[in-house]
């Protein structure tokens, strides 16, 4: 058996593989992977990064520069084995970019252009500045730590004079890397803030660091100077490198976000077939698009922008930037939404909005106004910080201009104990520590994250917006029964029998709608038989209305909407998708209705937020009916249907207006700018790109539960880091009046100094073991 193509099938050769590597020769697409050079002599160069694919062993990347360096007109090609990729310096007089690709097939690999090298380089630049200043601050530490030792564990004459001058030189040998080195962010972040008229934390995180080495220098040049002999270079080391070690995995998180959108960003379309006045194709970028081109789209292939379809029906998969769980039927005159998907047969459309003004553009200008608007937990932490500072400052000076009039000898002294004393060591530790902690235990359960201060939202959330397909249910849909029906849609009272069923089921096989796939499921051992039957005769898929066919003795059967069956006049309104089958000259007709298929934890982690006192709301762009009654099926108390990104948009804004801290939970495109809204947001692990990259975690499990686990983790979190902020304050409060009245030396004060810090990790640890 045979089936034929759709009726709106439009025959259309495939461009050449030529026209398609021209396109790449557009100076406009060339502008984000090519750099340009102008030479002394006034000659242009241009410099391409590539993305190589086949690429197995190291003998390829040999393979493709040979490839590359035989093209006229290439001055230098390097190869990556190891990133795949490849960096190739041409002259744009003497060859093109398309020439080059087609070398590199030519050699049996493939090759794109790598439009976002230079922000890749810049972050590969950036994590290898911060892991070197990480690893020569930790292993300096280290080593000062063994040089410091025999000073604490020494007693009586146990260690002379001149050994003790010997290993603080040493340790002052060693603290010069992590001095100029390692700490120099934190220089350069003071300085900034100084040069703002801002104090930051790292105005008084970087005066601690200079203070401490000064003190350990004036104390290992002069032990019997004004500095006493003294010193705290281990304390110094010890808490850069606790610094730097959080701020890497800051760091890192905010790589992970950006390399997830340049996926993204990769994985949109970039050319078109636009149709010229001759009727024939050209494969143009789809930047070159303006509104009023006709484009032919592909059976699979994306809407390169918004328009309306010359042609049709089709079936188009809007479900990453609608939220509609179904592919929606659409005709002639029916608008199109750019990056949607066509899954019914080719069509035309003719282009209306381009670039930043389709549905798409506006999604991501509303994502980037929402996340202008975010606030972040480092600039509540510099709120504080100024005062703190002058507190500080004004102590220290305090005590050091009173101690001259009591002994001149101990007031340098007593002013580095009370800075040392009251370094920001813990207080700068106090959040850090405990964030990285859980953001470890959660990444063990599968939740990413990528914004660490989201988690004091999520401990404070009032109410969560969730999502519907896709984070509370399946995207398959789920079986829900069948039943005879007549021309008013009435039940009948005779049974669904198993050959009757399986009669559906065969010739729901056909197709791969979900929910034939769902009706097929039903009756696996199905065959082409229907009602003992032979289908003899040809199967085709009308798109937008179903399956049609005809058996041995002529009759035609259909599965597919309720009107195109010859069962009357859909409902709209139904709250359940139903398919109908049975002959259109028939007298009664199989309707077969599906529901929202649940996740496995859906309705548990439900309750268990309610449990918590989180207000919940469902937001979804599928139909109102159809949200509503899940809605009541899990017992959330509020539910928005036909809800498009600005409304979505909207309700969040209107709950935080009420002062309730929000969070959302979502998995599409359309769902992206709620996200980057929110207090705190969630996106599914097998979500769309672009709303995984704006969300603050990813839930790579894609189990509710660990957004349950998180919220606890959240809270727990939480108290941690306040028990962190007394145990800070506690201690200051305890060691500054010791250090103020001359009781407690530098060396204590560093040893308290790097006591309260480890006591302050340690604790953040045990978020760790959650």
């Amino acid at each position: 058996m045979t089936r034929s193509p759709p009726a709106s099938a439009v025959a259309l050769a495939a461009p050449d593989v030529d026209e398609r590597l021209a396109v790449l020769d557009d100076p406009l697409e060339q502008q984000a992977s090519t750099r340009w050079d102008t030479l002394p002599d006034g000659r242009r160069m241009a410099e391409t990064g590539l993305v190589l694919g086949g690429m197995h062993c190291a003998a390829c990347a040999g393979i493709i520069e040979s490839a590359l360096l035989a093209v006229d007109g290439v001055e230098r090609a390097e190869v990556s084995a190891a990133g795949q990729r490849a960096q190739v310096r041409w002259d744009p007089a003497r060859t093109r970019l398309s020439a080059l690709m087609r070398a590199v097939q030519a050699a049996g690999y493939e090759a794109l252009p790598d439009a976002v090298a230079p922000a890749r380089a810049l972050r590969q630049s950036e994590r290898r500045k911060a892991l070197w200043r990480l690893f020569v601050a930790s292993f300096c530490a280290m080593q000062i730590m063994m040089f410091a030792t025999p000073s604490y564990v020494a007693t009586g004459d146990d260690l002379s004079a001149d050994l003790r001058q010997l290993l603080n030189w040493g340790s002052w040998l060693l603290t010069m890397p992590v001095l100029l080195f390692s700490a120099g962010p934190f220089f350069q972040g003071a300085w900034r803030a100084v040069r703002q008229r801002r104090m930051g934390m790292d105005v008084p995180v970087a005066l601690g660091i200079v203070v401490a080495f000064i003190a350990s220098s004036g104390a290992t040049f002069d032990p019997s100077g004004v500095f006493g002999h003294e010193v705290y270079f281990d304390s110094l080391s010890m808490f850069v490198s606790f610094l730097l070690a959080a701020r890497y995995l800051e760091m890192m998180a905010r790589h992970r976000a950006a390399e997830s959108l340049e996926q993204a960003l990769a994985a949109l379309p970039e050319t078109a077939q636009r149709v010229r006045g001759d009727g024939q194709l050209e494969v143009v970028s789809a930047h070159r698009l303006r509104p009023g081109d006709v484009v032919l789209v592909p059976l699979g292939a994306s809407f390169p922008a918004d328009g309306r379809l010359q042609s049709g029906p089709t079936e188009v998969d809007e479900s990453l930037l609608t939220g509609e769980s179904l592919p929606v039927p659409h005709g002639v005159g029916d608008e199109v939404v750019g990056g949607s998907v066509n899954l019914g047969a080719p069509v035309r459309m003719s282009v209306e909005r381009v670039g930043a003004d389709t549905r798409h553009g506006a999604i991501v200008s509303l994502m980037r106004q929402a996340l202008t608007e975010r606030p972040a937990l480092v600039r509540q932490a510099d709120a504080w910080a100024a005062p703190f500072l002058w507190v500080v400052l004004t102590l220290a000076a305090v005590a050091g201009i009173g101690w001259m009039w009591i002994d001149p000898s101990r007031a340098v002294g007593v002013a580095v104990a009370v800075l040392i004393v009251t370094c920001p060591c813990a207080l700068s530790l106090a959040v850090p520590s405990a964030l990285v902690a859980a953001a470890g235990a959660l990444a063990r359960r599968g939740v990413m994250l990528q914004r660490l201060d989201a988690l004091e939202s999520l401990a404070g959330m009032d109410r969560l917006f969730l999502d519907k397909t896709g984070t509370l249910t399946h995207d398959e849909p789920d079986w829900a029964g069948a039943r005879w029906v007549d021309a008013e849609d009435h039940a009948l009272t005779e049974p669904v029998s198993q050959a009757d069923l399986a009669a559906a089921a065969a010739l729901a096989r056909w197709s791969n709608h979900p929910l034939a796939r769902a009706l097929a499921s039903q009756a696996p051992e199905a065959t082409v038989d229907m009602a003992g039957v032979r289908v003899h005769a040809e199967v085709r898929e009308v798109p937008g209305q179903g399956l049609e066919a005809v058996d041995a003795g002529g009759r035609c059967w259909r599965l597919g909407q309720r009107a195109w069956v010859g069962a009357g006049q859909g409902d709209a309104s139904s709250a359940l998708p139903t398919v109908y089958y049975g002959a259109p000259d028939g007298q009664r007709w199989l309707r077969c209705e599906f529901d929202e298929q649940l996740r496995e934890d859906a309705a548990s982690a439900v309750a268990a937020l309610r449990a918590d006192g989180v207000a919940l709301t469902l937001l979804s762009g599928d139909h109102p009916a159809r949200a509503a009654r899940l809605a009541r099926r899990l017992h959330i108390d509020e539910a928005r249907g036909g809800a498009t990104p600005e409304a979505k948009l909207q309700a969040l804004a209107d709950a935080q207006a009420r002062g309730e801290r929000s969070g959302m939970v979502g998995d599409g495109v359309n769902d992206a700018p709620v996200l980057a809204r929110a207090d705190v947001s969630f996106a599914m692990g097998r979500g769309a790109m672009v709303a995984r990259v704006h969300a603050d975690a990813v839930i790579v499990s894609n189990r509710l539960s660990d957004l349950v686990a998180a919220r606890r983790l959240s809270t727990r979190m939480m108290r941690i880091v306040r028990q962190n902020l007394f145990w800070a304050a506690a201690y200051n409060l305890a060691c500054v009046p010791l250090a103020v009245v001359g009781w407690l030396p530098p060396w204590a004060a560093g040893l308290g100094m790097a006591c309260s810090s480890l006591v302050v990790v340690g604790n953040a640890l045990r978020l760790a073991r959650a």
